[in-house]
């Protein structure tokens, strides 16, 4: 389960910070010499470089130049933080005009620039998102994303829910992905190497009379992808199924007039 979430912190404070809102009442504490969107990127290259959990009020101070006491008069502390990296990875990513393209084309191309979040930003498919920082970045992206199922007969909270299903699936699918790489990372050999090397043992271990679907399903999936794992073919068929189950659902929908062909 991931350690980390949104909306951990004061609300109100939050959805001021997030929406560049001033603070009621007097500002305390030393002069600010950087702005807020100063914090929040040097935060999200910290993440980027060395994960969520080398995130500390101390060790940002250290790479903005403040002192650790001065960076509390720009945020109260990680949670709300944390809240304002996302909602800035949200904002920067791209979000071109899909409208001619069928909804199949423009559902995988939302997808894939998740996809591409998680692969430039990998904390962010660690963070849990129940309580989502509703701030201009998500609100911006929520209403594009949501714009790939126009035309496909889904009442609004089928629609909203079509959503959640897709960005679960590449939320998923983007963290099966870091692990793989991490495994990789850690091991002094390549997949391909371990196999060899493990290959003896592993044919006096797995019983083909005991075990045969297994042995040969995997022999063929392992030679296929040089792995017992691969994160692209793995994400590439996972995303056509859930494309033919949403297919399904938007074939069940009632006709509206002008429904966008798949």
């Amino acid at each position: 389960m991931p350690n980390h979430r949104t909306g951990g912190g004061d609300p109100a404070h939050t959805l001021r910070l997030l929406w560049r809102q001033p603070d009621e009442g007097p500002r305390r504490g030393p002069r600010q010499g950087r702005s807020l969107d100063d914090i929040v990127t040097a935060a999200i290259a910290l993440a980027d470089a060395e994960g969520l959990d080398a995130v500390t009020m101390r060790a940002l101070a250290q790479a903005v130049g403040v002192a650790p006491m001065t960076l509390y008069t720009y945020v109260p502390g990680k949670a709300e933080l944390l809240d304002l990296m996302l909602d800035a990875v949200y904002a920067a990513m791209p979000r071109p005009d899909r409208s001619s393209q069928p909804w199949r084309a423009r559902v995988a191309a939302l997808a894939r620039d998740n996809r591409d979040l998680f692969t430039a930003h990998p904390w962010a498919a660690e963070v849990a998102t129940g309580r989502p920082p509703l701030g201009p970045g998500l609100m911006a992206k929520y209403e594009h994303e949501l714009s790939a199922f126009d035309g496909t007969g889904l009442d609004d909270v089928t629609r909203d829910a079509a959503l959640t299903y897709v960005l679960d699936f590449v939320r998923a699918a983007a963290r099966s992905a870091a692990d793989a790489r991490s495994a990789q990372g850690d091991s002094a050999w390549t997949d391909e190497q371990w196999w060899a090397a493990n290959a003896p043992l592993l044919a006096q271990v797995l019983d083909e009379q005991r075990y045969p679907t297994a042995v040969r399903v995997g022999a063929a999936a392992g030679a296929a992808q040089n792995a017992a794992y691969h994160p692209d073919r793995a994400y590439e068929f996972g995303l056509a199924r859930v494309l033919d189950g949403l297919a399904a659902l938007i074939d069940a929908a009632e006709p509206m007039q002008g429904r966008a062909p798949s």
